[in-house]
């Protein structure tokens, strides 16, 4: 077993890998830092891989999706859909016990979609503050996602700011 130092950092780097492959739009990375059946040592041919270490995956106002495929295939919707994407990550903490990690951090995105129809530019970019739990599992290969799960942060108003909430 490493180090507790050597092993937060090893979750931050494998942190930083999914969210760097996101920006990317790198599919292939991005799957692989995914965990599967087999990093868990389940022979699929004799086990439902639904059934042991279910990924899961929770994007701001969706659904849980669950099952590596389902996860995936957001994923693949997501950048298919996505002409510019950068995170800004604040906030990070990664508690580590045994083989599982905790990331908490705030996802400061900036993104943009399609340029309006015969403009070769990106669409307008839009600003979102997001906080995210990534749960990690230690495999031989390294540190994999196991589930990521994305809030949308509401911004308060100048109104809401002034009001008193009754009792």
């Amino acid at each position: 077993m490493s180090a507790p130092h050597t092993d937060v950092e090893q979750v931050e780097a494998a942190n930083t890998a999914f969210y760097e492959a996101l920006e990317r739009g790198d599919f292939e990375v991005l799957a692989s830092l995914w965990l599967t059946p087999s990093d868990l040592g389940v022979d699929e041919s004799y086990h439902d891989p639904a059934d042991t270490g279910v990924v899961s995956c929770v994007h701001p106002g969706w659904p849980v999706l669950t099952g590596r495929g389902e996860v995936l295939r957001s994923y693949a919707l997501i950048m298919a859909n996505t002409d510019y994407i950068q995170f800004f990550l604040t906030d990070v903490h990664v508690s580590v016990t045994g083989d599982t990690a905790l990331v908490n951090c705030t996802e400061n995105i900036l993104s943009g979609g399609p340029a309006p129809e015969g403009d070769e530019e990106l669409g307008p970019l839009v600003g979102q503050l997001v906080v995210a739990t990534n749960v990690f599992r230690r495999t031989p290969q390294g540190w994999k996602l196991w589930s990521h799960h994305a809030s949308p942060v509401l911004a308060e108003t100048d109104e809401d700011e002034g009001e008193e909430t009754p009792s």
